[in-house]
């Protein structure tokens, strides 16, 4: 059975971003670098990694599950965002999913990959 959701267990300072779109100077919109919407805690529940190939190289993923207080800002997190890890801005989670596990808006569920290109 799985832990019930606590503050306690939020020991991760996550900022979750988006793409801004940028004029490229020709009157259309580009996607442009990320940038921090908000920060948050949340707990993050590593899952079993795996190796793919790519590009005739083993590259390795680690999934995991990040769980997020919900708020107005966080009800607007989707796949197209990631996550940085407020400590060690290296680490870049890709948001593959975002659920909202007991349908109260208590909590909400992100799959993540960390290694892979965003």
């Amino acid at each position: 059975m799985a832990k019930k959701p606590s503050s306690g267990r939020m020991r991760e300072k996550l900022h979750l971003q988006k793409r801004t779109m940028v004029d490229d100077g020709m009157g259309n919109e580009t996607a442009g670098d990320f940038a921090t919407v908000f920060t948050a805690p949340g707990e993050l529940v590593p899952m079993r990694g795996g190796e793919g190939v790519q590009a005739a190289r083993l590259t390795g993923t680690q999934p995991y599950i990040v769980r997020i207080r919900s708020c107005a800002a966080s009800r607007d997190v989707t796949p197209g965002w990631r996550a940085v890890d407020a400590r060690n801005d290296k680490r870049v989670l890709n948001i593959r999913t975002v659920t909202n596990p007991d349908q109260k808006n208590g909590w909400l569920e992100l799959l993540v990959d960390d290694g892979v290109a965003t």
